[in-house]
């Protein structure tokens, strides 16, 4: 009863935090246990009480500055370096540019809308389709969850009370996968259509676009080497990465500018409190589902079906399929993590640093998918293309993900081994 209510609220479009926390409240009306209400403020506020979730405002912020300071395009010509002369070079300066970007920004739909901007009307200009430059931008976003800092990954730590630090860690190989997989394509993409080679440059504008790339790395370098080394957790490197970026952008490449201050703090604020907002709504729902014993009815449902963890996965990974491209890849991960991990972990034995990022890295895909899609149709709008052109051109990334989540589910070790010798 509790789900149907949920789904008709979703589909009348109200919003999915109001979704959350108005199934909760109608669940709990209909016990007739109104006594219940009484907790529902302490539930709502338990959900964001949480250090680790100040990581996702400061990433915001750190990836806006980035933005506002000049840092992205410096790091879009220092790709270019890497690439110089290639067959469809500037596909692979995209994806470079975003892989920097990826362990910056956290967030597949920021990443895309910013990366849009600066890749696709370049792409368009040296001959390459529309379609494709958009879409490969949108891909490009798909690392950005993976990649450590993640946005999904700091909400999985917390759900799950493992550390984020770790997680990040854990997610250093599957993103990795995921760039080489996507540079694969791009080279027999380029070979099909015969994409122009990248322009060549001389070792005197190599050198001195590689030179000004430099201070804008040093963004990814605090924040994962802060948290490999072990000198500081991920907020705290959000909060170090923050104050290089206003710095970098102030008084080296001098693009920042004190009056737009407001804006970046503005348009951040706005995005972060619609997340944590979210997180708050989950927090209630989760309470209500726990009273009506849905995760021990999925837990034995499961088990009847196979006591194989790895069939197992491959169950959840096809349901999350279907959730991820109907609802919002965060409000399905706050949604089942509470459900689905517990039965992972104390039923199949699963690691839980392995079930994270095999059910983020699936969530993700929704992002580019069909009926909802919000990456999607961010790069549609950006690139001025039609979502249907977008997503046929997105099929190669897309058939590319698949393959390596099926490749994470199988070897786990492919996740837990950083973190085990951390």
């Amino acid at each position: 009863m509790i789900l149907g209510f949920f789904f008709a609220l979703l589909l009348i479009g109200l919003p999915i935090a109001l979704v959350l926390m108005v199934t909760a409240i109608i669940y709990i009306y209909n016990t007739g246990n109104t006594d219940l209400f009484s907790s529902l403020p302490q539930q709502l506020f338990g959900g964001v009480e949480s250090y680790g979730l100040l990581a996702i405002p400061l990433f915001m912020l750190a990836g806006e500055f980035m933005n506002e300071g000049g840092l992205t395009k410096r790091l879009v010509r220092m790709a270019s370096v890497f690439v110089n002369g290639l067959r469809g070079g500037l596909a692979y300066v995209n994806l470079i540019a975003n892989m920097m970007m990826a362990s910056i920004m956290g967030s597949a739909v920021a990443q895309i809308a910013v990366m849009s901007k600066v890749m696709v009307p370049e792409m368009e200009k040296q001959g390459y389709d529309r379609a494709y430059a958009g879409a490969l931008t949108a891909a490009g976003g798909l690392m950005s969850p993976i990649i450590p800092p993640s946005m999904l990954f700091v909400i999985y730590g917390v759900l799950a009370q493992i550390p984020i630090g770790d997680m990040f860690i854990a997610g250093v190989i599957p993103g990795l996968l995921m760039g080489t997989g996507f540079i694969i394509a791009v080279a027999l993409i380029g070979i099909k259509y015969n994409y122009p080679k990248s322009a060549k440059i001389t070792l005197h504008q190599a050198r001195k676009d590689f030179l000004l790339g430099l201070p804008a790395m040093s963004i990814p370098a605090v924040i994962i080497g802060g948290i490999l080394l072990g000198f500081a957790t991920p907020t705290e490197s959000a909060s170090i990465a923050i104050v290089a970026a206003l710095l970098i952008g102030k008084f080296v490449y001098k693009e920042l500018r004190f009056r737009n201050l407001g804006k970046v703090l503005y348009s951040t604020a706005i995005s972060s409190s619609a997340v944590i907002f979210m997180i708050a709504g989950a927090k209630m729902l989760g309470w209500a589902l726990i009273f009506e014993q849905i995760p021990q009815t999925v837990a034995v449902w499961l088990t009847s079906l196979s006591e194989n963890p790895f069939v197992f996965l491959l169950l959840v990974n096809l349901a999350l399929l279907v959730v991820g491209m109907v609802i919002d890849g965060i409000a399905a991960l706050i949604m089942t993590v509470p459900i689905l991990l517990p039965i992972a972990t104390d039923v199949y034995g699963i690691d839980p640093y392995h079930f994270g990022v095999v059910i983020c890295l699936n969530l993700v895909l929704g992002l580019l998918t069909p009926p909802v899609g919000s990456g999607l149709y961010v790069a549609a709008a950006m690139s001025n293309v039609g979502p249907t052109a977008i997503f046929r051109a997105l099929v190669p990334f897309l058939t590319v993900s698949v393959m390596i989540l099926l490749l994470l589910i199988w070897q786990p070790l492919l996740v837990t081994y950083l973190p085990s010798i951390k």
